[in-house]
C-alpha cells in the first residue's frame, strides 16, 4: 500500500512511534525516525524495520528547534526524492499540580510537543505542495480533549495540536493534502507502565471496553489516515480511547 513512498515519523523509534513505524515497514514504506536520546532503542528499531525490506533512516536530535526540522525535511527529500507522509509523533510529558509547575515545566512541553510539531510540518508543507500530494497526522491526546489532573502543560499542548490541525487542514487541502490527528486515550506505553496498580485500575473504570490500548491500535488507525482510502478526510480528530471520552 505505501511501497514507493516516504514517511517521516518524529519520536518513532519507541513506544507508539515504532509501532507506527512498524506498521508503516510492512506497508512496504521508507522511513525517516526522529528521536531525542536513546541511541540503543533507535539503532534496534531500525534494524527490526530493515527485516520488512525498505530504507530506514535515523536522525537524533532536538524536535523543538526549528533548524533540526529544516535538516530531517531536507534529508529526507534528499535521500529519498520526495516525502508523502509526516506524523508528528514526539512528546515529552513533566506531570505536577498546576501550582507546583514552574515556568521550565510549561515552556519545554510546549515546546517539544507543539512548537516542534509546527517547524516540522512547515518544513515538510513545502516540500508536499510542490508535489501537489501528502499526508500529515499529529499525534494529540485524550488529554487534549478533556484535560487532566496534572497536566495543564501536556493537555495544553495537545490541545494546540487539535487547533493546528484544523487551521493546516483548511489552508493546504486546496494543495492535495490532508492534516488530521488521532487522540489515543490511555495506550499501554512505557509511560503508563511507572503507573501504580491502583491508578491503572481507575483508568480501567472509565473505558467502555474495560481494556488498555496498544500502540498497535493507534498505528493501524494513522495507517488508514495516512493511506489513499482517506483521501476525502481531513481537518478530522480521531478518538482512539476505547470509548473512554464517552
Amino acid at each position: 500500500m505505501f511501497r514507493g513512498k516516504t514517511a517521516i515519523i518524529t519520536g518513532g523509534t519507541r513506544g507508539i512511534g515504532k509501532a507506527i513505524a512498524e506498521e508503516f515497514a510492512k506497508r512496504g514504506a521508507d522511513l525517516l525516525l526522529t528521536y531525542r536520546g536513546n541511541d540503543e532503542a533507535a539503532e534496534t528499531t531500525a534494524e527490526m524495520l530493515k527485516n520488512y525490506h525498505i530504507r530506514v533512516l535515523l536522525r537524533k536530535g532536538d524536535g523543538g528547534l526549528p533548524e533540526f526540522a529544516r535538516l530531517v525535511a531536507g534529508e529526507a527529500k534528499s535521500e529519498f526524492g520526495r516525502v508523502d507522509i509526516l506524523v508528528n509523533n514526539a512528546g515529552v510529558t513533566k506531570d505536577k499540580l498546576l501550582l507546583r509547575m514552574n515556568a521550565d515545566d510549561f515552556d519545554e512541553v510546549i515546546r517539544v510537543n507543539l512548537s516542534g510539531a509546527f517547524y516540522i510540518t512547515q518544513a515538510v508543507a513545502s516540500i508536499m505542495i510542490k508535489q501537489k500530494q501528502g499526508r500529515i497526522i499529529n499525534i494529540s491526546s485524550i488529554a487534549g480533549l478533556r484535560g487532566n489532573q496534572g497536566q495543564v502543560n501536556y493537555a495544553a499542548s495537545k490541545a494546540g495540536l487539535v487547533g493546528m490541525t484544523l487551521s493546516a487542514a483548511k489552508e493546504l487541502g486546496s494543495r492535495g493534502i490532508t492534516v488530521n490527528a488521532v487522540a489515543p486515550g490511555y495506550i499501554r506505553t512505557d509511560m503508563t507502565e511507572v503507573l501504580a496498580e491502583e491508578q491503572k485500575e481507575a483508568i480501567l473504570k472509565t473505558i467502555s471496553l474495560k481494556r488498555e490500548g496498544r500502540p498497535e491500535d493507534v498505528a493501524k488507525a494513522v495507517a488508514f489516515l495516512s493511506s489513499d482510502d482517506a483521501a476525502y478526510i481531513t481537518g478530522q480528530v480521531l478518538g482512539i480511547d476505547g470509548g473512554m471520552a464517552i
